[in-house]
């Protein structure tokens, strides 16, 4: 079987689309001869004749388009798409949180949304969040998209995920949570940028300027696929 028959073969039995980490972690290139066998599905991924992107680090088969737009509703609306959008960040969130070891949190009202064929509440590790400080903090806390938590059940990471909400609503609740010794970080494409960079230098959020980070989508997926790759040659 050839190279790209073998990629095919492990989208098929997906459903027809795969993350390039799933790629990474599922095609069996051990008898492949090369010494680059990643760069070799990234190059076979991006053949026209048999795959399309639906989006950054997601591939599909061309021959089950029609039926991937329709089961992830890409053709129904923008909303639809901007909710899928989220969600799918969300999870790859999720996923390298796991895949690194720590504790995985996602919002009550995010459980039932899809990462693409599964639920988010089904791939967080946790479900709920952990007990880690008073009430009232714990409430502002349980709103963020994605938490991480080390292994001694304190928060390592908090992660937001601006597809086209107010980027300074998620500084306000990293600012109520400044007191922890965490990562802050937003996430949303590389054209909001310059909108994270003002709304940091506003004096409310002078104690945190320093902590938070923007990360942009291909940043994340990138990593996800990175994380993959570790994870398959036994680095992670």
């Amino acid at each position: 079987m050839k190279q790209y028959e073998q990629v095919i073969k492990v989208m098929e039995e997906n459903g027809g689309w795969a993350t390039l980490g799933f790629l990474y972690h599922k095609v069996n290139t051990s008898l492949w001869k090369t010494k680059t066998p990643f760069a070799t599905i990234r190059r076979i991924v991006q053949d026209e004749r048999f795959f399309f992107k639906i989006k950054v680090g997601l591939w599909a088969l061309k021959s089950h388009k029609e039926l991937l737009l329709e089961k992830f509703e890409l053709n129904i609306s923008k909303e639809k798409e901007q909710d899928f959008s989220h969600s799918y960040f969300q999870g790859l969130l999720v996923e390298i949180g796991n895949i690194r070891g720590y504790n995985t949190y996602i919002p009550p009202q995010d459980k039932n949304k899809l990462f693409l064929d599964r639920k988010l509440g089904h791939i967080a590790s946790l479900n709920q969040i952990l007990d880690f400080t008073y009430p009232q903090v714990i409430k502002r806390a349980k709103t963020i998209d994605v938490i991480w938590f080390n292994q001694r059940n304190f928060p390592y990471a908090f992660f937001e995920v601006e597809h086209t909400t107010d980027i300074q609503n998620s500084l306000l609740k990293f600012n109520d949570l400044q007191d922890f010794y965490s990562k802050f970080y937003i996430l949303s494409a590389i054209e909001r940028k310059r909108e994270f960079e003002q709304k940091i230098t506003y004096t409310s959020f002078k104690d945190i300027r320093d902590r938070v980070s923007f990360i942009d989508y291909e940043f994340v997926v990138n990593l996800h696929t990175k994380s993959f790759e570790l994870l398959k040659i036994g680095q992670l």
